[in-house]
């Protein structure tokens, strides 16, 4: 009973005081109101999940007030008081989506029972609301496992097609490097741009490898190394890598480094993966002439990495599907739907939280908190979400 929010009005005072106190004895401690007006003002500050509402009051009478409360608090639940009279008003009211109407003078009894009947509805609708957004949970997650576990079987022979011209491209690096070596080219022109580009082919060879491995699951546990990591040295790195797109599409980066940031110890490989999937997202998002602010800096005993972008934004109704897996709001062919999904299954393992904000036209804020200390997590959470990378080692043949 004492779990009953309960607010009962009443112009009456004498009536409404003496119900009140009644109520108290039984258990429940109501608010209370003497006027429609003054009912509103009160459920705009609290939670109210019971009203008793007398139809006949000076002012916004009873069924007024019933309307503006199911407009704005359709949960709410409404008990009209009624004069023996005025029966066809409490008719009108359950029409009006009153949950009941008692004459006057009341029953407690009687009212009591109504009170109990009325909260109950509300639990048992609460209870069908929890159920409804679980099955639904429940048939996205076997959709989710079923596709995830089709793409298992498919990156295996995708990652042979992969894996064959990486090695191509790797050796035909290699012979480059030791041509570049050879006396006969000492004064080649330009000699260091052609070197700076075979270091970024080689890179580019390695970070691909890498990205082939994590999918397939061929990287053990015991793989994920902790190292000191200069974040400031993995941004620039990142946006050197991606900085050709981003001038291609007109999109400034600009970097807000706190001067007195430090190290931390973490996996600089997958958190090199973390920013680029970032970056990369917010460039696809950024028109031409758009900025990318990333901002590093220092909270307590964490640190914060924000990838900030003046692009299109995302629908609020969007902003909580961003992470799930195979959920993309580009145009078919252009995104798999996994990059965060992925993102934030790194940043978990890191010991990390990822958050997003946005708006629509304003653009968007992606904020990465890690750790300045942390050991590598074994496994996920089971209920946490899915993990891209078991469930891709179970579709393996």
């Amino acid at each position: 009973m004492e779990n009953i929010r309960l607010l009962f009005i009443d112009d009456e005072v004498n009536f409404r005081e003496t119900v009140v106190k009644r109520l108290a004895k039984r258990g429940i401690v109501p608010e209370q109101a003497g006027s429609g007006e003054e009912c509103l003002s009160i459920l705009e500050k609290r939670d109210i999940d019971v009203v008793v509402l007398d139809i006949k009051m000076p002012g916004m009478n009873g069924i007024e007030t019933l309307h503006h409360i199911k407009e704005k608090y359709p949960k709410i639940e409404v008990i009209l008081l009624t004069g023996y009279a005025a029966t066809q008003d409490g008719v009108e009211g359950i029409k009006a989506g009153a949950f009941d109407y008692l004459s006057k003078p009341v029953e407690l009894e009687h009212l009591l029972s109504k009170i109990k009947q009325a909260h109950e509805k509300i639990r048992r609708m609460e209870e069908k609301r929890r159920e409804a957004k679980s099955r639904a949970r429940m048939k996205q997650q076997m959709i989710t496992t079923e596709r995830l576990a089709s793409l298992g079987t498919l990156a295996a022979g995708v990652a042979h097609e992969i894996n064959n011209p990486l090695a191509i491209i790797n050796e035909s690096a290699g012979w480059m490097e030791l041509l570049l070596k050879k006396e006969e080219l000492a004064e080649m022109p330009r000699k260091q741009d052609f070197e700076m580009a075979l270091d970024k082919i080689k890179k580019g060879i390695d970070r691909a490898g890498r990205i082939t491995h994590q999918l397939l699951g061929f990287v053990g546990k015991s793989d994920s190394v902790l190292s000191e990591v200069d974040l400031k040295e993995v941004v620039d790195e990142s946006v050197q890598l991606i900085n050709r797109e981003a001038a291609d599409k007109k999109v400034e980066i600009v970097q807000e480094v706190d001067p007195s940031f430090g190290t931390i110890w973490s996996d600089i490989n997958q958190l090199r993966q973390v920013l680029i999937n970032l970056l990369t997202n917010s460039i696809h998002a950024t028109g031409s002439g758009g900025k990318i602010t990333i901002i590093l800096e220092r909270v307590g005993e964490e640190v914060v990495l924000t990838v900030r972008d003046t692009g299109e934004g995302i629908p609020k109704e969007n902003l909580e599907r961003v992470f799930e897996p195979f959920f993309s709001t580009k145009s078919p062919g252009k995104g798999t739907g996994l990059g965060l999904f992925v993102t934030r299954s790194i940043v978990e393992k890191l010991g990390g939280k990822i958050k997003v904000e946005s708006r629509l036209g304003h653009g968007t804020s992606f904020f990465v908190n890690l750790p300045k200390y942390h050991e590598i997590k074994e496994e996920l959470e089971e209920n946490d979400h899915f993990d891209v990378l078991g469930i891709i080692n179970k579709g393996l043949p």
